[in-house]
């Protein structure tokens, strides 16, 4: 059977490298270890096993070198190893957010500083923005580990160096506490937050997202498919880790232009607009977003009116 040509993902962000499917013969050619996980499948279509943690890393790989300049890049095992084109999606819609703030224009270059809450061991956010923006980044996380890794990322691609700082939030009931200084300027804030709030919900979901991906049942969770604890859930879930992070950004206002985050639970909308409104957010925008059947969104705010947003150095 041979191989149909993918049609256009439209759902993706028009800037999206990815929006018209994976070129599998090109990224085995940079990454020849990812043949070992393509296959065609019922519908003709070249792909990998998404439920398998090794062809996942495997197809990061490959395309973090094909279209983000990363020469070498890892995470241990048990750590989150996200969607690249999903990933990628949030950094051009952030870039739309600040061109809203800059007269239509991206703006672009070291100066566009973002603060990555909760960067994981795989520093993909910090990744894309450089690349795509020339954007420079703090990457935040409350696990050493994860912390140390994105560290060995940066150290074995040298242009990362100058542009990607780390640091642990030694705090982990706090988000922005101990990260952003008085002399701190952040053009965005970014943020996946941890979905669930148990280990018992976490763990159901990733069974669940197994079964839908391979059309059968299990009842054990693949060990290193999901994600990390801290990943994955907190105390409170989605819900209680935006408010906090809402309440904190209230004592920072004019130390970050846009704070945003995404939501992956619509049900809980409401309840954060109702948290902004509290907090008197001057602007607050919802950006919606789609990657395959999951659809997804971004909560943007910021505290600054129309004049000051005007008046960013970026």
């Amino acid at each position: 059977m041979k191989p149909k040509v993918i049609t256009e993902k439209t759902n993706l962000h028009p800037r999206n490298k990815d929006r018209f499917g994976y070129n599998f013969n090109e990224l085995i050619q940079i990454l020849p270890e990812l043949e070992n996980f393509v296959f065609v499948n019922e519908h003709a279509i070249k792909t990998v096993d998404f439920s398998n943690p090794n062809a996942v890393k495997s197809l990061n790989k490959a395309l973090l070198m094909a279209h983000y300049d990363i020469k070498n890049w890892d995470i241990p095992k048990n750590y989150l190893c996200p969607p690249i084109p999903g990933r990628a999606d949030y950094i051009h819609y952030i870039a739309d957010l600040l061109s809203s703030s800059n007269n239509g224009s991206i703006p672009e270059g070291e100066n566009v500083q973002g603060l990555d809450i909760g960067v994981g061991a795989n520093c993909i956010y910090p990744i894309i923005g450089n690349s795509t923006y020339g954007w420079s980044f703090v990457g935040t996380d409350i696990d050493e580990k994860a912390i140390e890794n994105c560290s060995q990322i940066i150290e074995e691609n040298p242009r990362l160096i100058d542009v990607i700082s780390l640091q642990q939030q030694t705090e982990p009931r706090f988000i922005f506490k101990n990260i952003i200084t008085p002399e701190d300027r952040f053009s965005f804030t970014i943020c996946n937050p941890p979905f669930h709030a148990s280990q018992e919900e976490a763990t159901k979901s990733t069974i669940r997202k197994i079964n839908n991906l391979e059309n059968k049942k299990t009842t054990t969770p693949v060990l290193n498919f999901g994600g990390h604890n801290a990943e994955l859930w907190c105390e409170g879930g989605e819900i209680g880790f935006i408010t906090q992070m809402i309440y904190e950004s209230a004592k920072y206002p004019m130390n970050c232009l846009w704070f945003t985050s995404l939501v992956s639970k619509k049900e809980n909308l409401s309840s954060i607009y109702k948290t902004l409104n509290k907090v008197s957010a001057v602007e607050v925008k919802t950006i919606d977003m789609a990657q395959g059947q999951k659809t997804s969104r971004i909560v943007a705010w910021t505290f600054m009116s129309e004049a000051q947003q005007k008046a960013w150095k970026f």
